[in-house]
């Protein structure tokens, strides 16, 4: 399944946006102002369908003075997600009322299965604010390919994880004769200085011809002008710039792994099991893998994939 050695740099990009200035409450039907984070009309991105159809817990499980229920009786989920990540949580600049991709999706599910409808507040963290927004309440959950990891797990709690990256190939959109890390070998591959793909590839074909470039547009460009035979990065990474490069694509599942997960309050593991059940159920019942194919999925030509066991990471 998913994971990477490397964490990209999409969980900083809301860095880049003032968190008080863009925070912004999204519902179906919402008023001026309001960011319902419905899907674009893409039949790529619409998950408006999914959303529509996702479940919504039994009364019972909205149990007095817990997280869950001042969220409801709120009326709002506080979502910590970028506004600037392709197929993850991404605002369209032509209709900022809609953000799409599989975290936002996600996030809106998860307020459908508590509110009853998928009404949410996002607010864009920096990475190093992340922990800094959900202990002082800021915001109810973070949805940020979010890395679980001990350390952070001091900080905060997570659940799930609820989706896995990893190193990934991406090859020339036309290109039929690589599908994954196992085809690399004698290959001219391209890699990020000083990213973990710089010993991973070689760790799994040795005789692979290593180029590297000081940026990712360089290696994107690299690839695009036909200098390498495929580019290995996180799989989110290639993802993103798969959706904005229609001429790449990405073959295989990723090689190494990397978990994320949805970061929670310390401690509060009344709302942590809630959402770790809210996990399982939707991954039972297909949504998780209908949410993958219409974001993530549309840009690789690997199956859908398994998803994570919730629980399954140290830290999580």
């Amino acid at each position: 399944m998913f994971n990477s050695l490397s964490k990209p740099p999409l969980a900083a990009l809301g860095a880049l946006v003032g968190v008080a200035a863009l925070a912004l409450t999204g519902c179906s039907g919402a008023g001026a102002g309001a960011v319902p984070g419905a899907a674009t009309t893409n039949s790529a991105s619409d998950t408006s369908s999914i959303v529509e159809h996702a479940p919504v817990a039994a009364d019972d499980l909205i149990v007095p003075d817990s997280t869950m229920k001042k969220i409801k009786n709120r009326g709002v989920l506080r979502v910590g997600a970028a506004l600037d990540a392709p197929l993850l949580s991404q605002q369209d600049p032509t209709n900022p009322d809609n953000i799409s991709g599989f975290d936002i999706t996600m996030a809106k599910m998860l307020a459908k299965y508590i509110l009853g409808e998928p009404k949410i507040e996002v607010i864009p963290p920096a990475s190093e604010t992340r922990e800094a927004l959900l202990a002082n309440g800021t915001v109810d959950v973070v949805f940020n390919t979010y890395t679980i990891n001990e350390k952070r797990a001091t900080q905060i709690s997570f659940a799930g994880p609820y989706f896995s990256s990893g190193l990934a190939v991406a090859v020339k959109a036309d290109r039929t004769d690589i599908k994954s890390i196992d085809d690399l070998g004698g290959k001219t591959v391209i890699v990020g200085a000083n990213t973990p793909a710089v010993q991973a590839v070689p760790g799994k074909q040795p005789t692979a011809k290593l180029v590297d470039f000081a940026t990712d547009p360089q290696a994107v460009q690299a690839l695009l002008q036909g200098r390498g035979d495929a580019y290995v990065q996180d799989y989110t990474l290639l993802a993103s710039n798969a959706a904005k490069e229609k001429g790449m694509k990405i073959v295989g599942e990723p090689f190494t792994v990397e978990s994320y997960g949805i970061g929670l309050k310390l401690n509060d593991q009344q709302f942590k099991t809630f959402i770790n059940n809210w996990l399982t159920t939707i991954q039972e019942n297909g949504q998780w893998g209908e949410v993958w194919e219409k974001t993530l999925g549309t840009v690789t030509e690997s199956n859908t994939p398994t998803p994570p066991k919730i629980g399954s990471v140290p830290g999580s």
